[in-house]
């Protein structure tokens, strides 16, 4: 399949060859919601804690007898229910790490490159470049593009300039080829990928790539998300 390639002024110059088994496949929206609860369960630290009635400052002794007094018994002043006393069942640090096999991990950021894709959300750009950085030019930049609302810009390698350029932009995140994952591609509105990126994310996305390197045949996609499916 081909897509329409521009240059940094927004003219059209091209076409980019693209793969079918990366941006043309059905979106498997069941695989993509685990592949995003998984990376925003990564995401959190797990460092929350509270003390509980053994863990607060306080006497052990027995507030007033059982008995006899009229009021509600009570047993210890660190009880939950008093002014400084520990909290119950609270969070305690613990691991938030979720698993997912590798092959779904990579059939749910293609699907979700395919999504942005058939929705006409994905723009090919040559190259960018920028003498140095500087929002204004950046901004500039995206206005020329004619592009509304939260961009991401997906790199090939690094470039200092359009990498720090967009770091006072709120709506606007570079992001390398190789770092792709589906919170990022799903919460966007806008996507620009440059011709590096389209190689990058080839050489280890593709159905010939993934042949080389396991030395078995490559599954179609259909078989690949019909497998997916069953390990889900």
């Amino acid at each position: 399949m081909e897509a329409t390639l521009y240059n940094q002024d927004a003219s059209p110059i091209g076409m980019v060859q693209l793969s079918d088994f990366i941006f043309g496949i059905t979106p498997n929206m069941a695989v993509m919601h685990q592949a995003t609860i998984r990376q925003l369960a990564n995401a959190r630290q797990g460092t929350h804690n509270t003390l509980g009635r053994s863990d607060v400052r306080g006497s052990t002794r027995k507030l007033y007898r059982q008995k006899g007094t009229g009021r509600a018994r009570q047993g210890s002043i660190r009880a939950s229910h008093r002014r400084g006393g520990g909290i119950a069942h609270g969070p305690h640090p613990r691991s938030y790490e979720k698993q997912m096999p590798r092959k779904m991990r990579r059939l749910a950021v293609r699907s979700a490159l395919s999504l942005r894709y058939a929705a006409n959300q994905m723009r090919f750009v040559d190259a960018l470049e920028l003498p140095e950085p500087r929002t204004r030019d950046m901004i500039a930049l995206l206005e020329t593009h004619e592009l509304a609302g939260k961009t991401l810009i997906v790199l090939g390698d690094k470039n200092p300039n359009i990498q720090l350029s967009v770091n006072n932009l709120p709506y606007v995140k570079t992001l390398l080829a190789s770092y792709l994952n589906v919170v990022d591609l799903l919460q966007f509105d806008n996507v620009i990928m440059l011709q590096s990126a389209v190689d990058v994310v080839h050489s280890y996305l593709d159905a010939d790539t993934q042949q080389r390197r396991n030395g078995v045949k490559a599954m179609s996609s259909d078989d690949e998300q019909a497998e997916a499916e069953e390990d889900a």
